[in-house]
């Protein structure tokens, strides 16, 4: 598209003219393994489109059997960072279609997560994750913690349709099955912040 199709020279330009007009130019690249940033016309794809100045930006879904690996989620936000793309969000499996088959456990989600992201460096650690964007807001589980003796999820809204609960904490009993947020249920309440 951007490399070699008949209208990549003409869209590139245009690319160039957004940026120009003074305007923020970004893509969100989907790549769900690292083997989908190995080929040449990808790397050359990426350059092109950074050479406009907009700023590419990446996100993937957690899919049991194809990168539930802490290794393969490190070495492709390495990868994306060497190649100049802005790690950007790891989500889980969207409750619908397959999801029962690809489905990561969240807090096994949280843990590859983790062990990925404390191996890169700050420049790929722009990345968030993991994420759900369910009914109320993008959630994003920031890890399994105990308090007060319970073992819970700690989670938080990144974004939120109630403005007033961005960012601001809250629990579920620790379930080690539970792939979705309607999965999970309150911890030390009878309700969720946005019941």
């Amino acid at each position: 598209k951007f490399v070699t199709d008949p209208d990549a020279e003409p869209m590139l330009r245009l690319f160039e003219q957004v940026v120009e007009s003074g305007k923020n130019l970004a893509f969100m690249a989907h790549f769900t393994h690292p083997r989908e940033l190995e080929p040449l016309m990808v790397t050359e794809a990426c350059r092109r489109i950074r050479d406009t100045g907009a700023v590419i930006r990446t996100q993937a879904p957690l899919i049991r059997t194809i990168n539930d690996d802490p290794a393969v989620w490190e070495g492709m936000w390495r990868t994306q960072t060497r190649l100049g793309l802005v790690p950007y969000y790891m989500f889980v499996e969207r409750d619908t279609g397959p999801q029962d088959y690809f489905a990561v456990p969240l807090a096994r989600a949280y843990e590859i997560f983790r062990d990925a992201y404390k191996n890169v460096s700050g420049l790929a650690r722009t990345v968030r994750g993991p994420s759900m964007s369910a009914t109320p807001g993008k959630v994003c589980v920031d890890g399994v913690v105990e308090v007060m003796g319970h073992k819970v999820l700690a989670l938080h809204f990144i974004q939120c349709r109630d403005a007033d609960l961005v960012g601001k904490p809250f629990f579920a009993h620790y379930d080690p099955d539970a792939v979705w947020l309607d999965d999970l249920k309150p911890a030390f309440t009878d309700r969720f912040p946005w019941q």
